[in-house]
């Protein structure tokens, strides 16, 4: 049995059989229509959403199976002090599959180590959305064609922004990928995503500027500044219009590229760019349905052929030397939940953070 907590968790030989099984599913619908009967996805959302959630939904439906769960934590035990653990624990008795959502990071990572039945990462805080990789990436696979050889431009908040922290880790393992990375200074990409790409010998350059950029473009992905995650609200109001892709900066863009969102939008898209055929954003949201169905399929079929332990921590684990200074960390909140930690694997000496991947402080 396996749960998906990170894109990285699929090869890529994975990630082309999900593609490859969504345009089957795309292609001959009828074939899929029962092939969950019987089952039931259980939704734990405790973090609000409309996308993830109702798509999560409607695939398992479209599968021909059954979904139970809650839309915000406020209408669950949560609102009680429950803990994400035993939440995952109990909902693994009435569910064959688990879809969550939650605002701290690791958190996913926690419910899975403690369910009896696979679970799928929906977002978790700042750190990982897998399966909207997955929409991403059937997205540019019928927009262009192919996976390798794009130059992808990613926009707006990278510092919280998990869907490019996933889609970067995804991207970064097909040949001839390169990255514009686009945000202001106090929205840079991660540093441990930048050590990714530097160990893989991906090419990347950061800008604070998009018009300039967006001439090189075969994919440019746009993000919005994430008010949910900032701290100070100052900042949010002083960066909240730092990007805003109008029809007059795609004048020099390339005729073929492809414009990625993974919604929702507030104002970094005008709504006349919908009306250029290059708006894939859209098209994008169905094709997270397709992808998702796809990866229940997988995910109970695995199960079926392997009942086991669904997940385990990282080889080399320590604990007791060093502390998680992030506040959106699960281990802050969760019941007896221990501070561990695992060797960086690129940086000697550098630990992070097994449940949110931040850098260790001793």
């Amino acid at each position: 049995m396996r749960s998906v907590i990170d894109i990285l968790d699929l090869s890529v030989r994975e990630l082309d059989a999900l593609t490859d099984t969504a345009l089957d599913i795309i292609a001959r619908p009828e074939e899929y229509a029962h092939a969950c009967e019987g089952k039931k996805l259980a939704t734990l959302f405790f973090e609000p959403s409309t996308r993830t959630r109702l798509s999560f939904e409607a695939a398992m439906y479209e599968l021909g199976g059954h979904v139970l769960g809650f839309s915000e934590a406020a209408s669950s035990s949560a609102s009680k002090g429950e803990s994400v653990a035993d939440t995952a624990r109990i909902v693994s008795c009435y569910a064959d599959i688990i879809a969550m959502r939650h605002p701290r990071e690791g958190a996913a990572l926690v419910a899975a180590l403690n369910a009896s039945v696979p679970l799928i990462n929906g977002g978790d805080g700042g750190h990982c959305h897998p399966t909207q990789t997955l929409a991403d990436l059937l997205t540019i696979r019928r927009e262009m064609g192919r996976f390798d050889h794009l130059t992808i431009g990613v926009c707006g908040d990278l510092k919280y922004g998990r869907t490019v922290h996933s889609l970067v880790h995804a991207m970064a393992r097909y040949e001839g990928t390169r990255f514009v990375l686009i945000s202001p200074e106090e929205l840079r990409t991660p540093d441990y995503v930048l050590a990714s790409l530097r160990e893989k010998g991906v090419p990347y350059s950061e800008t604070a500027e998009l018009d300039g950029a967006i001439p090189a473009l075969d994919i440019l992905y746009m993000t919005r500044i994430q008010r949910e995650r900032f701290a100070d609200p100052d900042q949010y109001e002083r960066l909240k219009d730092s990007y805003i892709l109008t029809p007059d900066k795609l004048a020099d863009a390339k005729k073929d590229m492809a414009i990625l969102h993974p919604l929702p939008r507030v104002n970094e898209i005008s709504v006349a760019v919908d009306r250029d055929p290059r708006a894939a954003y859209f098209r994008q949201a169905l094709n997270g349905k397709y992808m998702r169905m796809a990866l229940i399929l997988k995910l109970l079929d695995e199960a079926r052929k392997d009942p086991g332990p669904a997940i385990t921590l990282p080889d080399g684990s320590v604990s007791g030397t060093y502390v998680c200074r992030n506040r959106r960390c699960i281990s802050a909140v969760e019941q007896e939940l221990p501070q561990l930690f695992r060797p960086d694997g690129r940086e000697k000496g550098l630990y992070r953070c097994v449940w949110c991947d931040t850098a260790a402080t001793d």
